[in-house]
């Protein structure tokens, strides 16, 4: 896809935040962070997670308020003092964890707390033509009376990408948009946002992805630690000073060296098939001891649900998984468990993590019964030093165990879940993207993480939509189409052009 960065920049600023600070008890989150965004262009904010990207969103947006500095909209200096005043004055906000009601329309879902009303009612007909109207402009096809539960991931994203763009704002702050998006997907983002950006629109683009931020930005916000690291022009910029002004290091290399020597089969899969909708049929493949085995598709190729068949999240109609030549069956998630297996969900928010409790009790919940003393109470002690073990080999930036999880980035969130998992001791760990809104730095910790875990024996099943990570951290590749196997292809000697034909193979 071409480079569509406008060329020449615009020289007034639709909005300027200048010396942003915000403290919270234990953690200076921001010190004295300027970001300047020009009208109609895109300006990516990039960071480790835990830099503070999410944080000065939020303090623009009215969720936190900023304890020194000064925020001037189109001009005039603003505090909103929540969301509703931010959408009433044209910023609005894709957030990185999608917040909707599950349970009720795509409709309802974008015009919640607005709906048009016809005298006493809620005038439908006018809330169809008005959502069918923005996603026709947007080139979305989805039915505006679906319910948001019969969605993937990816349409979820969509929906919360065009809610954005019916409020006409001035300023689109998107965080991690393309997280759960396909190439195909990133295209049409990239043509959506190009169209507001004709319209003079601001975006904000939040993400990790180093492609997508030297293709489509016009200038690149970087911070660190809570400050203000640089803003470049983005033909300036390559992945290596992107990388290296972000972590303050050298990270030549985005992959780590591969360490684990693949052993002998310890669990095979023979024929797997759910004929329960969303279906996967006839899924065949063997893990060998110490191996990475990467799971690639396109969105709807079902690779998320044979990882919850394989847990027992999801009921399998017929087929066979054999451990060390015995069959099991993982009816259940408690079963798979007991069976030596571990998951990471790919939506941390909604089956991750318990958002409004602290970090110590996310830790420890799936290895909860490790912890019952002989009277049935609960150990502290040795709670209190296996929360510290994640904290500390996970590297998770919390000022104590006692934070609420739900207040940590999107990354930090997701070392608390792999380090929980971790503590069961699992023999087969499955991994649906693992790395998803996480910044460079973490994905490279993370990969390490599983290169040791692979190194020790452990068996890892991983799911992911970069293409660039399953060659780079795999071994072998089982690549997906409609719910069935394509073709099962060797990281050392596949291309990413190869994956991608097997991806669109019709089965």
């Amino acid at each position: 896809m071409e480079n569509t960065a406008t060329e020449g920049l615009k020289q007034e600023y639709i909005l300027e935040m200048v010396n942003i600070s915000k403290e919270f008890p234990g953690v200076k989150a921001l010190s004295d962070v300027t970001l300047r965004i020009r009208p109609g262009t895109v300006h990516s904010l990039m960071g480790e997670n835990g830099a503070g990207k999410s944080t000065l969103m939020k303090c623009l947006f009215g969720i936190y308020h900023a304890d020194t500095g000064e925020i001037t909209l189109d001009g005039n200096k603003i505090q909103f003092q929540n969301s509703r005043q931010a959408l009433d004055h044209g910023v609005s906000m894709v957030h990185q964890e999608l917040n909707q009601v599950r349970q009720r329309s795509v409709n309802d879902n974008i015009w919640l707390g607005r709906y048009p009303e016809k005298g006493m009612f809620i005038n439908e007909g006018k809330m169809y033509t008005d959502t069918k109207a923005i996603f026709e402009d947007l080139g979305i096809d989805i039915d505006p009376r679906q319910k948001i539960n019969t969605l993937s991931v990816s349409q979820m994203q969509m929906v919360e990408i065009a809610k954005a763009v019916s409020y006409n704002s001035k300023v689109i702050v998107m965080d991690e948009p393309t997280s759960s998006l396909t190439e195909k997907e990133v295209d049409h983002l990239f043509r959506i946002i190009n169209k507001l950006r004709k319209k003079d629109v601001s975006i904000i683009y939040i993400s990790h992805k180093m492609e997508e931020i030297l293709k489509i930005s016009d200038e690149v916000t970087i911070m660190r630690d809570g400050q203000w690291i640089a803003t470049k022009h983005a033909n300036e910029l390559t992945t290596d000073l992107i990388i290296n002004m972000m972590v303050g290091r050298d990270l030549s290399n985005r992959f780590p060296e591969k360490l684990n020597e693949p052993g002998e089969v310890i669990l095979t899969v023979k024929n797997l098939t759910s004929e329960f909708q969303p279906c996967f049929k006839d899924i065949s493949f063997d893990l060998r001891k110490g191996e990475i085995l990467g799971v690639a598709g396109l969105v709807g190729a079902k690779r998320t649900e044979v990882l919850e068949g394989l847990f027992g999240m999801r009921k399998v109609s017929s087929g066979k998984i054999t451990l060390h030549g015995k069959e099991i069956k993982n009816t259940m998630p408690q079963k798979a468990m007991s069976n030596g297996f571990a998951m990471v969900t790919e939506e941390r928010r909604v089956t991750g993590i318990f958002a409004t409790l602290h970090i110590d009790f996310n830790s420890i919940i799936a290895n909860l019964s490790s912890y019952v003393g002989r009277f049935g109470l609960l150990s502290n002690k040795n709670i209190k030093k296996d929360t510290q073990w994640v904290i500390d080999s996970m590297r998770v930036k919390t000022p104590s165990q006692k934070t609420t999880i739900g207040s940590l980035s999107g990354g930090n969130q997701q070392k608390v879940i792999i380090g929980r998992w971790l503590l069961t001791k699992p023999e087969i760990l499955l991994m649906d993207e693992p790395t998803r809104g996480i910044d460079v730095g973490a994905k490279y910790e993370i990969y390490q993480l599983m290169n040791t875990l692979a190194k020790e024996g452990k068996g890892i099943i991983m799911v992911s939509s970069e293409m660039p990570e399953l060659i780079g951290v795999t071994d072998r590749i089982l690549v997906m189409s409609n719910g069935r196997v394509a073709d099962i292809v060797d990281s050392k000697t596949t291309t990413q052009e190869e994956i991608m034909r097997l991806s669109a193979k019709y089965l």
